[in-house]
């Protein structure tokens, strides 16, 4: 059996990095609020904004986690994905309102910040090999 060799990127913090989790946070928190709070009339709208807040976490911690640095970009590229995927059904449930509109520049800032942060390890990575 063949082993797959990862290699290990040393996480290093900074304040991209700081802006990505603070970001990642507050848009999972206002998610997880929308699915506890009582202001939409089904079950399922309940259960879509709870896994979307979760799914922002996981996604947090999947990305900075050093047993699986070896996708790390993959997972960026999810987490890019996955908040794009958020905006887009924001528009087509139609939830237009201050705190909906404060969340999507959220989103867009986070997505602005995890492509900063993937050109900066691109060329990290074309540093080091």
């Amino acid at each position: 059996m063949q082993k797959i060799k990862q290699r290990y990127i040393p996480f290093t913090t900074g304040l991209v990095q700081g802006g990505i989790a603070i970001l990642v946070i507050l848009t999972a928190i206002a998610h997880l609020y929308l699915a506890f709070s009582y202001g939409f009339p089904t079950r399922t709208i309940f259960i879509l904004f709870l896994l979307n807040g979760i799914g922002y976490l996981v996604l947090l911690v999947a990305l900075y986690s050093p047993q699986i640095a070896g996708i790390q970009r993959p997972i960026r590229w999810l987490l890019i994905l996955y908040t794009a995927l958020t905006i887009i059904l924001w528009a087509v449930i139609r939830y237009f309102n201050l705190f909906g509109y404060i969340d999507k520049l959220i989103e867009v800032l986070l997505i602005v910040l995890l492509i900063v942060e993937d050109v900066q390890a691109a060329s990290h990575r074309g540093v080091t090999e």
